[in-house]
């Protein structure tokens, strides 16, 4: 598990890349002699080459009372927004897969009142009629504050002001995080804790894009946010279909994007030693030991034997038959009543 989510936990244990999709849980104490409350994390590992498997967490069953909580590496602004997209988008289809499927389900009730439920926004609620809110409560994290701290002013400001948009869009917190810190790590458990456990998450905003970003839901506006930071480049050139594509078009000109496939960091758990088992190991060396050439030519004569062997059922038949009329006609013919029959 990553190290947010085990010092969410308070596990001694150090952290270890996810591989794909791990699942743990954390338990919260409510009084004396009550019982514990339970949140269950999922943890997607992997970037997005395996963005499919949220379809295992968000399920009819859990869509009610699910929160999506969404780590961006800010050290690797070239592959932010495609990443954060791609995610993002297979969260939401899912989510609106569980809602189809909530309706079309006979005898069951429909999903969508559980669905939208769980993020009605208030009245008062900045942007409300120009934003859209996703289906469920979303929580952003920039992490390795500590490495984006060092880059350049203006591409901090880029970065900063376009999750703003981002988050605020979707009616979503945001915060920056570093490991390295302490204040910002106990600020991101509080925030966890809240989506868990409905913790009061404080209240503490910072939206100044030179230091570490803590803006919780609804506390953010479009006019606070202000316009793209277009650096050196003609907004009315770029022709964005909404003001979302419009702040895509000018990151992605600061930051040109890594393509997705190129972003797969996968390494092969068998290799891992905190995966080792001695006898598997050992077979599986053994197994790799086979040269190529032996089992092509294993392969060859097994395929023929396969091939062959109809055609040898019958040649053997026909063997047999003929061995047995020549030893027929040898028998006879060393008879003498049969060579008498012969000769008249």
């Amino acid at each position: 598990h990553s190290t947010i989510s085990i010092f969410f936990l308070i596990q001694d244990e150090p952290s270890k890349p996810t591989l794909a999709l791990e699942y743990t849980f954390g338990r919260r104490a409510r009084g004396h002699n009550t019982p514990k409350d339970i949140a269950h994390l999922w943890e997607l590992g992997g970037g997005t080459s395996l963005s499919d498997l949220v379809q295992i967490p968000i399920t009819p069953d859990s869509v009610s009372y699910v929160s999506i909580i969404l780590v961006l590496d800010l050290s690797k602004p070239n592959a932010l927004w495609g990443t954060m997209e791609k995610l993002l988008n297979a969260a939401h289809t899912q989510l609106e897969e569980v809602q189809h499927a909530g309706k079309t389900k006979s005898g069951a009730k429909p999903q969508t009142n559980a669905l939208s439920s769980a993020r009605v926004l208030p009245k008062d609620y900045p942007d409300r009629e120009l934003i859209s809110p996703f289906p469920v409560p979303l929580l952003i994290i920039g992490s390795k504050y500590d490495v984006f701290q060092e880059f350049d002013s203006d591409k901090k400001r880029v970065v900063s002001k376009t999750l703003r948009f981002v988050a605020h869009y979707y009616a979503a917190s945001l915060l920056f995080t570093s490991i390295k810190s302490e204040s910002l790590m106990s600020k991101t458990k509080s925030f966890f804790s809240h989506l868990a456990f409905g913790v009061d998450k404080g209240k503490t905003v910072s939206c100044d894009s030179s230091k570490p970003l803590v803006i919780p839901a609804g506390s953010d506006s479009f006019s606070q946010i202000g316009s793209p930071p277009a650096m050196d480049l003609d907004i009315t050139s770029l022709h964005a279909k909404n003001p979302k594509d419009l702040w895509r078009k000018v990151y992605e000109h600061v930051f040109p994007q890594e393509s997705t496939s190129e972003q797969r960091e996968l390494k092969d758990p068998a290799s891992d030693p905190q995966y080792s088992e001695p006898q598997i190991d050992a077979m599986r060396a053994q197994k790799d030991q086979v040269t190529i050439p032996t089992y092509l030519n294993h392969f060859t004569v097994t395929m023929q034997t396969c091939f062959l062997k109809p055609l040898m059922k019958n040649a053997v038949k026909l063997f047999m038959h003929w061995n047995y009329e020549v030893q027929l006609r040898s028998n006879l013919l060393s008879r003498p009543k049969y060579q008498h029959h012969i000769l008249k």
